[in-house]
């Protein structure tokens, strides 16, 4: 039995890749920087002192800190401008699991400003006991340590904690954690999320008894494994 669930935020509870991408075009643009084709893909999931080296856009640590800050500047300007709604079952989702007692994080790579501002604007803050953002960890994912530290402010082992995750970078994260989880296909097409433990089109649906399938069957799974590997040596 899964004792509580972390939630990734961009891809499973905001949709915000449209701002984001945007924000990431305005920035080359004013700067007069590159940007190739894929960037956005490539990097998602990622804290911006990974991505903007990897543009080529800065290395000294000053600089990076710099063009990360103004990017998300950009972000929230385009946020409050447009405005953003949580994913559909997500509302539903984090209700039931309230209601049902169990507990629930946030583990994201994004800046806690950014958790903050989206937070107050859907009126989900009430719903996290607990809030894991880039700012807290010098790693990003796939390091464990997001979702390690979320798991320790909830008071939860890192065993019985159950993530929901768009990412493969999150997937790894979660499972070098210990961690089971669900991914949901907003990044990514279902069929190649294969790294999780179960893969869903959505949020709409899932409950916490399908979440408490997704974690037995995967300590099964385990389970399994482990013995064919005992019976194969």
């Amino acid at each position: 039995m899964f004792h509580a669930v972390i939630f990734d935020w961009d891809g499973v509870v905001v949709d915000s890749s449209a701002h984001h991408e945007r924000s990431w075009e305005i920035l080359a643009t004013k700067r007069n920087l590159p940007l190739p084709a894929g960037h956005f893909q490539r990097g998602f999931g990622k804290k911006n002192n990974i991505i903007i080296p990897d543009l080529g856009w800065a290395s000294d640590s000053a600089k990076v800190e710099e063009l990360a800050r103004e990017k998300e500047e950009i972000y929230r300007a385009l946020v409050r401008q447009h405005g953003i709604e949580p994913l559909l079952g997500v509302r539903a989702l984090l209700e039931t699991l309230q209601n049902a007692g169990i507990p629930t994080a946030i583990g994201s790579s994004t800046e806690r400003a950014n958790l903050d501002l989206l937070l107050d604007l859907m009126n989900l803050r009430p719903f996290f006991r607990a809030i894991v953002s880039g700012d807290d960890v010098k790693n990003g994912k796939p390091d464990p340590g997001i979702f390690l530290l979320a798991a320790q402010k909830l008071g939860v082992a890192p065993a019985d904690c159950l993530v929901i995750e768009d990412a493969h970078v999150g997937i790894e994260a979660a499972h070098r954690a210990a961690m089971r989880v669900l991914a949901v296909a907003t990044t990514h097409p279902l069929d190649e999320l294969t790294d999780a433990d179960v893969a869903v089109s959505s949020l709409v649906d899932v409950t916490p008894m399908k979440l408490r399938e997704v974690f037995t069957s995967a300590a099964r799974e385990s389970v399994t494994c482990a013995s064919s590997k005992i019976v194969n040596s």
